[in-house]
This record gives structure tokens, C-alpha cells and sequence, in this order.
């Protein structure tokens, strides 16, 4: 009689300690496991275990594939698979992240249906969005100071202050535009990179100042992972954001993942970017600060209290 091997259970959404991003390897299904193949090159052929049930999300980037048996057995343990570029940038230059999520299991429907119910009152999305500008400028504070980076009380108090007195998402944006300037302007200053530019999708590596927007561009997709992962497991639509248009594909994506990248991927991005270390040094060190501070967990939470409360 043959014997039967115990099933293993997932561990909680919330509570995963894996994300992948990977280049140039073949994902398939073998043995009842998950696993990647480098390509080396040579006859003998390396295989590498994916351990599904305790992963939140997993991007392909360059020069990868996957088989439909891999993908079920993923869909399975309720992991998100992304397809990106090089280095998680877009595939195209005006391409987004594409994510596949999991269909086949049960999620709850309460948190949707409350968000939709608030969705639905313009006046209560603006609160929500000025909620969201609140709680991301109290985080980075929080981090920054952490860190021993310094923050301008001036720029915390016109931030503040703007949310307070914005009564549209126009408003918020322009507010929140000028506060993503002053922390590039304070992270560029503390790291003596004065001449600094943020220039999206670069994808150069030949000056200090591309290399940081290179890191900041790999950073920002793995965020896109993680605010992707807490929503799916919520069973909240990504098609209804508070703050990025709302005729973008994904855009509350985008929302939540901007709750965590001003203090989890610009400080390393710049960190790293003025070493001119290795792009997986930099992706290593992310997903380390990203699982010290249990960076899925964190957005779940406030994303259940945001749609249970309306704030």
C-alpha cells in the first residue's frame, strides 16, 4: 500500500517570508515542488527550490518562463506571479507591472465591499486619500529617524498642512509631488549627490545618479509586489485607487505601495546606488528590511482598517 506523504499547510498571507525576482531561469513543477533552472551553460543542470507555501509573490524577469503545471501549483498556495522587465523595471517604457493573481481559492468579500461602498462617495475617497498622504508621511518620519536620516520639520509641516487643507485628489497629488521632491533633495544632499534627478526608466548604469534611479526603479517593482500581495489577499480590486487616476489598470497598486516605498526603497537606493553596489546586494538588503518590518503584514493591516472604518 503505498503511503501517503503529509499535504503542507500555507503559511498566512500576512505572515510570508519569501519574494522572488527572477532572471533567466526556467520555473516548472517537479516532484510536487516548485523549482527554478539556471542557465549555466554546461551539461549539468541546477535545479533550485521555490518554496511556494511560504512565498507572497514571485516576478520573471528577463529571459524566464514557466510552465502551466508551475503556475497551477503556485495558483495553489495563493502566490502572485508578476511578469516585469530587467532589473523589475516595465517590460515596455509605458508598460506597468503585469501580476497574475490566483483564482482558485476562497477570499473575503467584506473588505471589497466596504471599499466599493466608500469608493463610491467622492467626498469619503478624498478622506481616505488624505488618510493614506497622513499615514505615509508618519511612517517615513518614523523610519527615517530610525535610520539616522534627517527630515526637514519644515517639509513634515507643509505636507501636513496641505493635506489638511486639500479638498480634492488634484490637490493631494500636487501636495504629495512636492513631498517626494524634498526627500529626494534631502536624501540627495545627505549622500552629496547635489546634481540629482529623478528620471524614471533610465535603465543606464553609467553615472552614480542612474544607478541610484536604476535601484529606485528596481525598488519601486517590489513594492508593486508587495501592496499587489496584501490586496489579493484581502480580495480588494486593484481597480479602484483613491489617489492615481482612476482610469489606470491597477492603480490602487500603486496607492499602497507608495505607503512604504518613501522609507523602504529610497534610503537604500540612494544607499546603495552612491557604493555603485550589485543589483543583488541592493534587492537582498530590500526584501531583508522589507521582512524585518514586516512590510505585508503592515499594509494588510492598514488596509483592513481603512475599509472597515472608512477613517
Amino acid at each position: 500500500m503505498k503511503r501517503h506523504e503529509p499535504k503542507l499547510l500555507a503559511v498566512l498571507l500576512s505572515q510570508r517570508s519569501n519574494v522572488f525576482y527572477l532572471e533567466h531561469v526556467r520555473v516548472l513543477q517537479k516532484d510536487d515542488r516548485v523549482v527554478y533552472l539556471t542557465e549555466t551553460g554546461q551539461n549539468v543542470e541546477k535545479f533550485f527550490n521555490l518554496p511556494d507555501k511560504n512565498t507572497a509573490f514571485v516576478l520573471l524577469g528577463k529571459g524566464t518562463s514557466i510552465t502551466d503545471a508551475a503556475v497551477r501549483k503556485l495558483a495553489e498556495s495563493n502566490v502572485l506571479v508578476g511578469f516585469c522587465g530587467s532589473g523589475g523595471s516595465p517590460l515596455f517604457g509605458a508598460m506597468d507591472i503585469v501580476f497574475l493573481p490566483p483564482q482558485n481559492e476562497y477570499r473575503p468579500t467584506e473588505y471589497m465591499q466596504a471599499w466599493m461602498r466608500m469608493w463610491l462617495d467622492e467626498a469619503a475617497r478624498v478622506n481616505i486619500a488624505k488618510h493614506f498622504l497622513t499615514t505615509r508621511m508618519e511612517w517615513t518620519f518614523d523610519f527615517w529617524e530610525e535610520d539616522g536620516l534627517h527630515l526637514s520639520d519644515d517639509l513634515y509641516a507643509k505636507f501636513d498642512r496641505a493635506i489638511r487643507q486639500s479638498d480634492t485628489t488634484g490637490k493631494l497629488l500636487s501636495a504629495e509631488a512636492a513631498w517626494a521632491k524634498g526627500l529626494y533633495k534631502s536624501l540627495a544632499h545627505h549622500y552629496k549627490l547635489e546634481e540629482f534627478a529623478r528620471e524614471e526608466g533610465l535603465r543606464k548604469q553609467d553615472t552614480i545618479t542612474a544607478r541610484v534611479n536604476g535601484f529606485l526603479d528596481h525598488g519601486n517593482y517590489i513594492a508593486y509586489g508587495y501592496a499587489a500581495a496584501a490586496l489579493h489577499g484581502l480580495g480588494i480590486s486593484f481597480a479602484l485607487p483613491v489617489l492615481h487616476g482612476k482610469t489606470r489598470r491597477g492603480a490602487l497598486v500603486f496607492d499602497v505601495a507608495d505607503l512604504v516605498k518613501d522609507w523602504l526603497v529610497m534610503p537604500l537606493a540612494f544607499k546603495h546606488g552612491t557604493k555603485r553596489g550589485a543589483d543583488k546586494v541592493f534587492r537582498g538588503a530590500l526584501i531583508d528590511r522589507a521582512q524585518k518590518e514586516r512590510v505585508l503584514d503592515k499594509l494588510m493591516t492598514f488596509m483592513k482598517e481603512a475599509s472597515r472604518n472608512n477613517v
